[in-house]
């Protein structure tokens, strides 16, 4: 378009009007989501490609290690295995315990939460938009508005769903919000994404509300867009402004956005009947009543 000619100011005015009513079609309809999905799952070799490096580093740091150091690592991983069975073993009679009171009370009993790992392979380079691809998509099972997590909270919820990939939005974008409550007294609230990687906000909190700096927030399950109870963020500086109803408060998200690899998208079943009896290929399957992950 850009080539050298007798009429270059034509050719970028028509780029500007094609680019604009590409804008304005994609913001008043989704008869464009077809066309960004096939593009996405074209784009996947690129992220695989992408992320060959890494992987071939790892395996070739893996290749030269000595004995001495493969065995040291042995160790210590069988080490952290019987640390965590001893931890299963009391989640597992804790989770009986609690499952016992909810029957007591006559509340409904826990559902089970369904989830499958999934690595990312691309991060957004625009840097006013918090948003990673990861490697699973519609053959997986993976639709829009899953909540995904690492090992420590939420991370985000997935917008768009590709045949092999899926692109995140995380928490801590400008454009997101989740419903949240406060661990320690059941205070529900709306936290905000700052667009900073380290701070989210936590918005129309009352000047006399029950909060203090260290609370931990996690999901309310409003909405239904994320499963209750799961880390979100911790309470880190609060404000009051004399005259003001409403207190600024700042919270640091509990999930590793800009560190975590692997991640872990949840599909939450609508009903025990809808359930599978049999997780689907590399799908986990985290079970209260057991008290471990099938």
């Amino acid at each position: 378009m850009f080539v050298q000619g007798p009429i270059p100011g034509f050719r970028l005015l028509l780029v500007i009007l094609l680019s604009a009513a590409l804008i304005a079609a994609d913001s008043r309809s989704d008869r464009l989501s077809t066309v960004r999905s096939t593009i996405e799952t074209g784009l996947a070799p690129i992220y695989w490609f992408g992320n060959l490096p890494a992987r071939m580093g790892d395996w070739l740091d893996g290749s030269f290690e000595s004995h001495e150091d493969l065995q040291k690592k042995n160790e210590e991983l069988q080490t952290r295995l019987l640390i965590l069975e001893r931890r299963a073993l009391k989640y597992a009679a804790l989770a009986s315990e609690n499952n016992e009171l909810r029957r007591l009370m006559n509340s409904a009993e826990v559902l089970d939460d369904r989830v499958i790992v999934g690595e990312v392979v691309g991060v957004s380079p625009d840097p006013y938009t918090h948003e990673i691809v990861i490697n699973k998509g519609q053959s997986d099972g993976i639709v829009v508005g899953q909540a995904v997590l690492d090992a420590q909270g939420l991370m985000g919820q997935v917008i768009q769903a590709s045949q092999f990939t899926s692109r995140v939005l995380m928490v801590s974008d400008s454009s997101h919000a989740v419903p949240v409550e406060v661990l320690r007294n059941g205070l529900r609230a709306i936290l905000l994404g700052s667009g900073q990687p380290n701070t989210l906000d936590l918005v129309h909190v009352p000047d006399t509300a029950d909060i203090r700096e260290g609370d931990v927030l996690v999901s309310s399950g409003l909405g239904g867009r994320f499963p209750s109870g799961y880390p979100v963020a911790e309470i880190t500086e609060i404000v009051k402004e004399p005259g003001e109803p409403f207190v600024t408060i700042g919270a640091a998200p509990k999930a590793r956005l800009n560190q975590s690899r692997l991640v872990l998208v949840v599909f939450q079943p609508k009903s025990r009947q809808d359930e599978e009896p049999e997780g689907e290929p590399g799908s986990v399957e985290l079970a209260p009543d057991e008290g471990e992950a099938r």
